[in-house]
Parts: C-alpha cells; structure tokens; sequence
C-alpha cells in the first residue's frame, strides 16, 4: 500500500510538470524551426497573399490569427513582435490592436496557469510559511497587486515571459492578472500595430519598419507616465505608512 501511495504521488507530481515541460519543449523547437518562418521579410514577401486571404475569409483570418498569437505567447515561440505588427497590417490599428491584446492576453493565462500549476501552488505556500524578508517581499506584493501587476506590464524593459511568470509564482489571482495583462498590454500593443498598420507603405519603400519606436522620447515618455501612475498608490501607501509610524 505504501509503495502504492508514493507512486501515485510522484505521478500526480510530475502531472503537474506536464504543461511546463510541454511549454519548454516546444520553445526550444520552436526558437530553432521557426525563425525563418515568423519574420519580417516572410510577411513582406507574403502580403499579397494575406490580404487576398483576409479579404475572402475575413472571420477565419480573425481565428487563425488569434490562435497563432495564443500559441506563440503560450509557448514563447520566438516572433511575438512580428505577429503584432502582422495583426496591424492585416486589420488596421483599431482593429489590430484589439486582435493582438485578445491572442495576448490568452496565451499569457495559458503561461500563467502552467506555471502556477507546476510550481506557483507550491512557492505561494513556501512564501507564506516563510518570515523575515521574505515574508515582507509577499505581504508588500499581495498589499499592492494591483499597482505591482499594472508596472511590470508597463515596463517596456520587462520580457513578457517573465511578467507572465512572477504572478504566478507569488499566488496572484487569474482574474487579476487577466485584467492588468490585457489593460496593461495596451499600450505598448497599440504603437506596434500601429507600425504594422502603415507597413503598406513601408513595403512600397523597400524599407524595414522602426521596431526601436517604442523607446523614441514621445512613445517612451506617456508609458513612463502611466507606469508611475501604476505605482503611485504603492508610495502614498508608504509615505503614509511612515507618518504613522512617526505619530
């Protein structure tokens, strides 16, 4: 009966391994198979045929786009910022963004409840049973989720990848980290499409589209702004915290 139970449990604890290992395979395979096919000189050599496609099947190039973005997200193949600006050109921006952020925001839930399921569960129970500076990192964390979530999604230097990890890691709610991810990407995914929007015209130039926009003074500067407003409530809540302490 013992040898029994220790094997079910070591079953049940590599099934929760299951969708990381999934995830970390097909990344591996897909960072060496799919670089020549999700890039910018495929599109460009391509568009023709995209648009005709969109044209006769407007709905199932909505679909097919949506779950190229899913799975491209949710497994971290290599390509995100190409498939964005794919979207902006195919849809336009309005339209193109709001694709983007949808295949987004799905394929970062889909890290999300990998990661949390192989070993958030088990890290949110070691920081909960744990003191000293460890224990104030998690209390200051759960205090200001919120504003926490909303920064690393604004932070142009953050990877995705790891904004879609550190609130797995430390217990953060999918309903939360649903809402920051697709209120938080907007920005950024906005700029991209837009770029992507006006490749026609970049393509007619035989020139290749300024990925570096996003760092320009008067792009970078309003998601600066934004992101310090995310953490605003965070340091009224410590200067407060402190005239407390000094009353």
């Amino acid at each position: 009966m013992g040898d029994t139970s220790e094997t079910a449990t070591t079953r049940s604890g590599l099934q929760r391994y299951l969708p990381l290992i999934a995830i970390a395979i097909v990344a591996v395979i897909g960072a060496f198979t799919l670089r020549d096919y999700i890039s910018f000189d495929v599109l460009r050599d391509n568009r023709e045929a995209l648009l005709a496609f969109r044209d006769d099947n407007f709905l199932l190039t909505v679909l097919m786009f949506i779950g190229v973005y899913v799975a491209v997200v949710g497994f971290s193949l290599p390509g995100a910022v190409i498939v964005t600006l794919t979207g902006g050109f195919l849809f336009g921006t309005v339209l193109g963004t709001a694709f983007n952020v949808t295949g987004a925001t799905l394929g970062a839930i889909l890290i999300f409840l990998a990661a949390r399921m192989g070993l958030g569960n088990r890290l949110k129970e070691k920081m909960d049973a744990s003191d000293g500076m460890v224990a104030k990192i998690k209390k200051g964390i759960d205090e200001n989720q919120w504003s926490m979530l909303f920064f690393i999604r604004l932070v142009p230097a953050v990877p995705f990848f790891v904004a879609n990890l550190i609130p797995a890691f430390v217990g953060v709610p999918l309903f939360r980290f649903a809402v920051s991810t697709f209120l938080g990407i907007i920005p950024g995914s906005l700029v991209y499409t837009s770029v992507g929007a006006g490749l026609g015209e970049v393509f007619a130039r035989g020139e290749t589209p300024n990925l570096g926009i996003i760092f320009e003074p008067h792009i970078l500067l309003p998601i600066l702004g934004l992101t310090a407003l995310s953490v605003l409530p965070v340091l009224i809540k410590a200067v407060t915290g402190k005239k407390e302490l000094v009353k």
